[in-house]
């Protein structure tokens, strides 16, 4: 059986048409190493929430195939921001994982968006359930 793709794994995972996606458009702002004529929307992560079995749940689902699913700057802001979001709602928060870590092109800022990731991390602890799938690689999360 072939490999999901991020966006197949949230269909699968949300109920039918419940899902709603959060910052489909927005794209890395790194422009060395020939980042900047490398634009994909989405940035290789699929965020939002929607309803399992009817109940509320916020998710994130790294996408291999974009930039190996390597978290840059605006990845981890959409990640933190359902995480965020989750905490305020009191629901679960769900990330399916592929991803071979910090964009190196990026270098610090990367690195900094894990500290933002494992702050909310911290912070859900014992507030809001935390799932997480591993689907691939994953090296750093």
């Amino acid at each position: 059986m072939p490999k999901l793709s991020a966006r197949e794994r949230i269909d699968l995972l949300f109920d039918p048409g419940a899902f709603e996606e959060f910052d489909a458009h927005v794209t890395h702002r790194c422009r060395d190493f020939g980042m900047a004529e490398r634009q994909v929307p989405g940035d290789g992560v699929v965020t939002g929430y929607g309803r399992i079995n009817g109940r509320l749940a916020f998710a994130f689902a790294q996408d291999f195939s974009v930039f190996g699913g390597s978290l840059s700057e605006t990845n981890a802001a959409k990640i933190v921001k359902i995480m965020e979001l989750a905490l305020k709602m009191g629901a679960p928060v769900i990330g399916l994982n592929d991803s071979g870590g910090a964009r190196i092109q990026e270098g610090v800022v990367s690195l900094g968006g894990y500290a933002d990731i494992f702050l909310r991390n911290t912070l859900a602890s014992g507030v809001v359930p935390q799932i997480s799938a591993i689907m691939g690689p994953c090296a750093g999360e």
